[in-house]
């Protein structure tokens, strides 16, 4: 009994059919797992872009709606429809209603460029400095900036890919507008 179980494990040892399809099986499995990591990174980068859209978007709907510097600026004090203009645009991307508007936004502030081209704040809304003279630029005028900032949830499309093991739960973007 012992010599014919030797016999068959060393006929099955020597049986090289199914080798190849052990290969092929295994080297399927790593083109597939890369495979999936790139479309996920893809849907990944288009949502990204699309949230970056969203954001400029808003940016540019603020400046849109409340660019009068004679009667609506300050904006978030004085243009009525400045957060239903900023929340169309954000939501008029493919993501549609799944962007919104990140905790703290929009804000908004006096600010001047410095001699390194840095944006510095140099007051409130409720105290706009005469000139940029706290930035080193006497001869500036501040300028009323407008910063939009939107979140979406994002979901990694696999199981098994890189963007779900770095635990991406969302996607932030921000963006700066001059407003006068």
């Amino acid at each position: 009994m012992l010599t014919r179980s030797r016999a068959l494990f060393f006929r099955l040892g020597c049986d090289t059919r199914g080798t190849a399809a052990i290969e092929f099986a295994g080297a399927a499995t790593l083109l597939i797992v890369g495979l999936l990591n790139a479309v996920d990174l893809g849907y990944y980068e288009y949502q990204r872009m699309e949230v970056e859209n969203a954001a400029e978007a808003g940016a540019q709907a603020a400046w849109k709606t409340c660019y009068d510097q004679t009667v609506m600026l300050p904006a978030m004090q004085n243009c009525t429809g400045l957060a239903t203009a900023i929340t169309m645009a954000i939501q008029s991307t493919s993501l549609g209603a799944s962007v919104s508007l990140g905790p703290g936004y929009p804000t908004e502030g006096y600010y001047c460029v410095n001699s390194s081209n840095a944006l510095l704040s140099v007051g409130s809304l409720s105290n706009r400095p005469a000139d940029c003279a706290a930035v080193g630029s006497p001869n500036a005028s501040p300028g009323d900036y407008i910063q939009v900032g939107v979140t979406f949830k994002y979901a990694p499309l696999f199981g098994i890919t890189v963007m779900r093991a770095w635990g991406i739960s969302s996607i932030s973007m921000t963006s700066w507008m001059r407003l006068g």
